[in-house]
């Protein structure tokens, strides 16, 4: 089972590379410039998640977004990042459906604050008594 696991993981790069090289065959476009169209935009969607994220960390320990959706939009966003630079169009179709995908869709609401509550960067007034 280990060596199956292994064979897998290793066939996939040059059965993609096998696509690519057809791929641009049939478009005529050079496979070099396939490569390094994909490694260049997998290098600037890390270097901006790297600001990106560290953004979304202050952000979350001020208690202006969830640590969770933060992390969780960040993984996927590094993990296509991780995709583009592997050699290949299945990989950079499989990273693009991956930014794609609409996971931290939903209502985000603010932190809690002292004064009331925050939702949708608006504060919430209001009065409350105390039933013993």
């Amino acid at each position: 089972m280990r060596y199956l696991l292994l064979g897998i993981v290793l066939a996939f790069p040059v059965a993609d590379l096998y696509t690519t090289v057809r791929i641009a065959h049939w478009t005529g476009i050079p496979v070099w410039l396939w490569l390094a169209c994909s490694t260049l935009a997998g290098f600037s969607l890390l270097r901006a998640e790297r600001t990106a994220f560290r953004a979304a960390t202050v952000a979350a320990m001020h208690g202006e977004q969830s640590l969770l959706r933060g992390l969780l939009d960040s993984g996927r966003k590094v993990l296509a990042a991780f995709l583009f630079i592997l050699p290949g169009v299945v990989s950079d179709v499989m990273a693009l459906l991956l930014l794609a995908l609409p996971l931290n869709v939903g209502r985000s609401y603010g932190a809690q604050t002292a004064g009331g509550s925050r939702r949708n960067g608006r504060a919430m007034e209001g009065e409350y008594t105390r039933v013993d």
